[in-house]
């Protein structure tokens, strides 16, 4: 069985952190918190959980996503923001995944909330979002 990390990027997130880890804390066996000096209880929320709490000062989206996939140990990894937590559905697909891993990555569907309204239509659902494996990850250089 492969192992996977949990990466997830934050600031003032108190109000969906939990949901979020809760997702996660079955299904990866590492989690990695990447918090931009959070002022609300984030981090004492996250300290609830057996994670790894790094603060950081913002970098960018795409740099502090890159940031937190080099602070995660296993190869493969499942990234989210703190406002974002896997469905039951997509938990149970992971797990089974893990017992029969055969590719560099895998598409998920996406379902978006735009000013508190689930999404479903147009473009925006399914949203396909493809997890892989980048090279220097596969060659243990990240």
């Amino acid at each position: 069985m492969i192992k996977l990390s949990g990466v997830i990027i934050t600031y003032n997130e108190e109000r969906n952190i939990e949901k979020c880890l809760k997702s996660l804390v079955n299904v990866v066996d590492e989690i990695v918190v990447v918090d931009s000096f959070s002022t609300d209880s984030t981090k004492a929320i996250c300290n609830l959980y057996n994670v790894k709490f790094i603060e950081q000062k913002f970098l960018g989206y795409i740099e502090q996503k890159n940031f937190a996939l080099t602070q995660a140990t296993y190869n493969h990894v499942v990234s989210l923001d703190g406002d974002e937590a896997l469905s039951e559905t997509l938990q149970d697909s992971i797990l089974n995944l893990k017992n029969n891993w055969t590719f560099d990555g895998y598409f998920c569907n996406r379902f978006n909330n735009f000013c508190g309204q689930w999404i479903k239509y147009s473009d925006w659902y399914p949203n396909k979002n493809l997890g892989y494996l980048t090279e220097e990850r596969r060659n243990g250089q990240v």
